[in-house]
């Protein structure tokens, strides 16, 4: 059985979340040490700022996920009310959900690409600490070339969902290239930081950070190998800059009108395209009014992001097509895993069967050429052969669109493996 067992930001408060979160990160020995419960084999420990799971291959019963419920209850030191946020999923359920987590259909920003690299991290670690093995690997091996269609097959990923990344698109759409552009940057918070990693993300070269604080101004700056000023110097930024993208978190206007039409004369009417993504606003909305200035706020954003989320939630449907083939890919082959052990039985018993009838006629057979001998074994071996081709092959075919252990059970009474 394939069981995922945790919670996450649907079916649980963000304290919750973080109290499980850091239970089990105190663990030394976690998951590693959730192996020496009954009827699990391999298990595997993912957590987010958005969900904690335990993926595992263990025995077909209520038992082993009872035990991980049990566990992680234990370690994130929940109340019985807490504990119920706690989800199980078995076998195509399972696979099902680690596979969208895996693509990020189960994400709170549908198509966000980090959650990939943190499912492969968590698959790093359970392969360092000999968590898992054949069943596990294989598993999350087809949940990355799932999440690598859903990306390369659908265009989940393609538009931006965030307000920052929706500004440094809109600069993209106007300016063409970011290369060799100019770019201040006002405040140095959050929202300025999330604006500076997709600006560099997408090839621009030159960012100045303007704060009210200086040495907040030189960290954000020195991270991104920008340049940082004080706002005392934000006139002679403006002069110099082609993209402004401002989110500070003042209550007044941060860039007047006069400021930018003082600029335009000394820029000899270059364009300039301001971005506002501070609420309440930093720049004064007149500035729009201004010869080739472009000024856009969150609204203008927002209508672009909400546009995106429509886009990506019909690819979506593209994609939760691809998770379907995809797992039942996976549990076909699991369940043809199950048929293994019975059918390697079923072929030993018929070679020994023939070792043995070979060796009872061993008197008239001494009598014959090798070359004869051998065609006379190879009969029989031919003969077992298309014997068994029918019960192998219903074994590891039918198995996967009915119980296996019903099947299984079956060809081992049937063929007395169990005697």
């Amino acid at each position: 059985m394939i069981a995922v067992v945790g919670l996450n930001y649907k079916t649980a408060p963000i304290d919750v979340l973080e109290k499980l979160s850091a239970g089990c990160g105190r663990e030394g020995n976690f998951p590693a040490g959730l192996k020496a419960i009954p009827g699990v084999h391999e298990i595997l420990h993912l957590s987010t700022c958005n969900r904690v799971e335990l993926v595992a291959s263990a025995d077909d019963d209520s038992r082993p996920v009872d035990m991980l419920k049990s566990v992680l209850a234990r370690n994130g030191a929940l109340t019985d009310h807490e504990a119920s946020c706690l989800y199980a999923y078995r076998d195509e359920d399972a696979i099902r959900h680690l596979f969208r987590v895996a693509s990020s259909l189960d994400s709170l920003v549908m198509g966000e690409a980090q959650i990939l690299g943190q499912v492969k991290d968590a698959y790093r670690r359970a392969l360092a600490e000999n968590a898992i093995g054949i069943v596990l690997n294989r598993l999350m091996h087809r949940a990355f070339r799932t999440a690598k269609r859903v990306r390369t097959e659908t265009g989940i990923a393609a538009n931006p969902v965030s307000v920052s990344f929706a500004a440094v698109e809109m600069a993209k759409k106007i300016f063409g290239s970011l290369a060799g552009k100019k770019i201040l940057i006002i405040g140095a918070g959050e929202m300025a930081e999330l604006t500076c990693m997709h600006l560099i993300g997408n090839g621009a070269e030159e960012i100045t950070v303007a704060n009210r604080s200086a040495a907040q101004a030189e960290m954000l700056a020195e991270k991104y190998h920008g340049i940082a000023v004080g706002l005392g110097a934000l006139d002679e930024a403006l002069c110099d800059a082609d993209i402004v993208i401002s989110s500070t978190g003042s209550m007044s206007y941060v860039v007047t009108q006069d400021m930018v039409r003082s600029c335009l004369r000394k820029r000899k009417n270059r364009l300039l395209f301001l971005v506002d993504i501070a609420m309440p606003r930093d720049i004064d909305p007149a500035v729009d009014s201004l010869e080739n200035v472009y000024l856009y706020n969150i609204d203008h954003l927002q209508d672009i992001v909400d546009e995106n989320m429509k886009n990506r939630r019909r690819e979506s449907l593209k994609a939760e097509q691809i998770v379907h083939e995809e797992v039942a890919q996976y549990f076909n082959w699991l369940k043809e895993l199950e048929a293994v052990p019975t059918i390697v039985s079923l072929r030993t018993k018929a070679e020994g069967i023939v070792r043995m009838e070979i060796e009872k006629e061993s008197g008239w057979m001494e009598g014959l050429e090798n070359a004869d001998r051998e065609k006379v074994e190879a009969l029989v071996n031919g003969i077992v052969n298309k014997i068994l081709h029918a019960p192998v092959t219903v074994m590891k075919e039918e198995s996967a669109e009915f119980q296996s252990q019903d099947i299984v059970a079956a060809a081992r009474q049937l063929f007395r493996l169990d005697d």
